[in-house]
């Protein structure tokens, strides 16, 4: 009604108030109002055009539980198969992800209904990940929107890193180093702290604009991964990001795997074979990387009995990293297929994620013995110092030892002789 000031102000003014000015006040109320009722009846919500259904959250949080997580639930011999984990497990990364981040805590809305429970929310991102599905596709059990899945992924994700990064994705310590080389000593590799190499995933929504960067010899865009694997498949190491047309070498030469040894941070190995003392240790690799002291590599043709039961030992137990990947591929569809989301930064959330609770499970089932997950044995913290010290002439040289050919050359040789010498003959 304001928009007729004049009206009104000579209707109320006016000595003589005709019949006409009333119902042409009328008539122009009536045209605002169903106006105003025709714009109401067609945008509900607080965002023009968006509809609202009616899901039943409470519902599904009660299914849910039900079926999951009740005492006697009914799917209670599934749950380790459609959550790759166990149920307390779980649940202690519900509890993390809850106390951590507030999005994931049940709360109500403006009118009093409840919204989706933090179960709710963490099992859809973990149908996403395990399953590798669209986010619209949980939405029938868990009753939960797509965009609303993929919020929760998003926020899963990021808050998995947050909580359980430090303790589960971080460079073996004293103890972890003391078994790594206890289990290299058994297997014939002494000094060996695991095997590394890389995997691609494919990026199926890649901008069209970074597509020749990121397509390489997988003739479609990929994002490498670079892993360091021990035989319990736990993932030590893990840099992620690069584009797919860069290979192995290219990755090694971006990557931090060697930054602790050569800042002088990592634990001291010192193992003998042969009658020679090494002080680094090394990890397995195919022939593409190069001959460094801290790679073994194997011989492409081998000759004569000694080369070639090296070889083949060497190869055996490479693969290693290769079943690190295919038992996380195998946990969490979604690094398997290709990549839906537009941005690099959540698919790098979304490896480092699947790479913890993969690490989190083999600790749960008991895959790795005597590890100290803890961090009580990490090594004491590195002070700062101001004053000048010969550390930049110790970086140097440590840097030339990793990439001595002369020591790769050795300790190959010592190893051929180590093994022919305890399994061999």
């Amino acid at each position: 009604m304001d928009r007729y000031p004049d009206i009104l102000e000579d209707i109320l003014h006016s000595d003589e108030n005709s019949d006409d000015e009333w119902d042409m006040l009328l008539a122009e109320t009536k045209r605002e109002e169903e106006s105003r009722s025709k714009r109401r009846n067609k945008h509900r919500g607080s965002v023009p055009g968006h509809r609202i259904i009616r899901r039943g959250r409470v519902e599904g949080h009660e299914r849910l539980y039900h079926d999951y997580f009740a005492p006697n639930c009914v799917y209670d011999a599934f749950f380790r198969r459609r959550f790759r984990m166990g149920r307390p497990l779980f649940l202690r990364i519900v509890n993390g992800v809850e106390q951590y981040d507030p999005y994931f805590v049940q709360t109500t809305d403006a009118i009093g209904n409840l919204g989706l429970s933090s179960l709710q929310k963490v099992t859809a991102a973990f149908r996403i990940l395990t399953y590798g599905t669209p986010a619209d596709s949980v939405d029938e059990y868990v009753r939960i929107g797509e965009s609303t899945a993929i919020k929760s992924l998003r926020r899963f994700v990021q808050a998995v890193i947050a909580v359980f990064g430090d303790e589960y994705l971080r460079p073996p310590n004293n103890n972890d180093i003391a078994r790594l080389l206890a289990i290299g000593e058994q297997r014939g590799f002494p000094g060996m702290l695991g095997s590394i190499d890389c995997m691609h995933w494919k990026w199926k929504n890649c901008p069209t604009a970074w597509q020749g960067m990121y397509t390489g010899h997988c003739h479609e865009p990929t994002i490498i991964l670079e892993a360091v694997a021990s035989q319990d498949l736990w993932i030590w190491h893990a840099f992620f990001g690069l584009p797919g047309s860069l290979n192995d070498i290219n990755v090694l030469e971006r990557s931090p795997v060697f930054a602790t040894l050569t800042e002088g941070r990592a634990p001291p190995v010192n193992y003998r074979i042969n009658g020679h003392d090494y002080t680094m240790g090394y990890y397995l690799a195919d022939g593409i990387y190069p001959n460094w002291s801290t790679f073994v590599k194997t011989i492409p043709c081998p000759q004569g009995l000694k080369r070639k039961h090296y070889a083949a030992a060497q190869e055996s137990i490479r693969k290693d990293v290769e079943r690190a990947f295919g038992v996380l591929q195998a946990r969490f569809a979604i690094v398997r297929g290709p990549a839906r989301f537009w941005d690099e930064e959540t698919l790098a959330y979304i490896m480092k994620a699947c790479i913890i609770m993969h690490n989190m499970i083999i600790e749960d089932e008991g895959a790795t013995n005597d590890n100290d997950f803890d961090g009580s044995g990490e090594n004491p913290i590195v002070q700062v110092s101001h004053v000048h010290t010969p550390e930049f002439v110790d970086f140097i040289q440590t840097h030339h030892q990793i990439r001595s050919n002369a020591s790769h050359s050795q300790l190959q040789s010592d190893l051929i002789e180590h093994l022919w010498q305890r399994y061999g003959q």
